[in-house]
């Protein structure tokens, strides 16, 4: 069975409906659960969304795939291992500018074996991992962070549901 790694910023765009990849991020994680791929992440992925969500209407989503990946042994908790090659990568910039969190996704996608993120970022191109729906970038001075356009948040947000 395919396992995909769910990273903070295809989360993200699959719960807020305003976000500018919100209809890509839903066709792409459509698409996993009808192929039936075995999806995790890791806590630190979570703590990640959890920062950002903190006051949208898609909170409670985050505590939801929480409880549902725990009682699924699918929330991975970094080894020390892990932190260190992370802090490696990070310290010589081996995947340009990307930040820490995804230096330890990478690190635990490798321990692993998982190649496939749900993501549309390019850091995890640069690093070697296969991302779903890969998105056009546009190029600009970072190319990791997409060109957004402010659009009000809305007042409900998308579900996830892991059942296929």
């Amino acid at each position: 069975m395919t396992t995909v790694f769910l990273d903070t910023v295809g989360l993200i765009a699959l719960w807020d409906t305003a976000d500018q990849w919100h209809s890509a991020a839903e066709g792409a994680f459509s698409s996993i659960v009808s192929q039936r791929k075995r999806m995790l992440t890791s806590s630190f992925v979570l703590l990640e969304c959890g920062n950002s969500a903190a006051r949208r209407p898609y909170r409670n989503q985050i505590s939801l795939l929480r409880r549902t990946l725990e009682d699924r042994s699918e929330l991975i908790v970094p080894s020390e291992q892990d932190w260190r090659d992370a802090w490696d990568g990070y310290e010589r910039q081996l995947c340009g500018a990307a930040g820490i969190v995804d230096y330890v996704s990478f690190a635990v996608m490798r321990r692993l074996g998982i190649s496939e993120a749900f993501t549309n970022d390019q850091h995890f191109v640069s690093a070697g991992f296969a991302v779903c729906a890969p998105i056009k970038y546009q190029a600009i001075a970072t190319p990791h962070i997409p060109i957004q356009t402010r659009v009000p948040r809305p007042k409900s947000a998308g579900t996830l549901s892991l059942k296929a």
